[in-house]
């Protein structure tokens, strides 16, 4: 389902606590960079990867499961860096714990599970980039920038 700006701009400008599963320590991949990134933007990030867990992950205590990140902070939107066949199970803990959106990254996509979050009242959006999405609506000016009060 295609998302317009409104509503994916909308969905950044009021989910400020961002659990990111999958988020890796090491700094050249992906879901670190664009953690960091949300984190510049002033996003409080909760990492989620039980490869990691007790770890510190960019100044964060590192959780082994959604639910576990959720019994510590309030979980706004779950970021997803996973398999979409892993896709399943973490849409069900973003329902459980109580997320309003569940995001995943580009090349992750499970239609089902996307439905049985909607279903449940969360926003959902497949296959898209949240670095790349944050940049681009702060480019056309609608999302603050780091920078400005917002």
């Amino acid at each position: 389902m295609p998302h317009d700006n409104t509503s994916i701009a909308a969905l950044l400008r009021s989910c400020r606590t961002i659990a990111v599963v999958g988020l890796s320590p090491r700094p050249e991949r992906d879901s670190h960079h664009v953690a960091e990134y949300l984190q510049q933007q002033g996003y409080r990030i909760v990492p989620v990867n039980p490869m990691a867990a007790g770890q510190s992950i960019l100044g964060e205590p590192c959780w082994p499961s959604l639910t576990e990140a959720a019994r510590h902070h309030r979980i706004d939107l779950v970021d997803v860096f996973r398999n979409s066949a892993e896709v399943p199970p973490i849409a069900g803990e973003a329902i459980a714990v109580g997320a309003r959106a569940l995001w995943l990254q580009l090349g992750v996509r499970h239609d089902a599970a996307a439905a049985h979050a909607r279903a449940a009242g969360l926003q959902v959006v497949q296959d898209r980039c949240t670095l790349v999405e944050h940049q681009r609506l702060v480019a056309q000016g609608a999302l603050p920038g780091a920078s400005e009060p917002g």
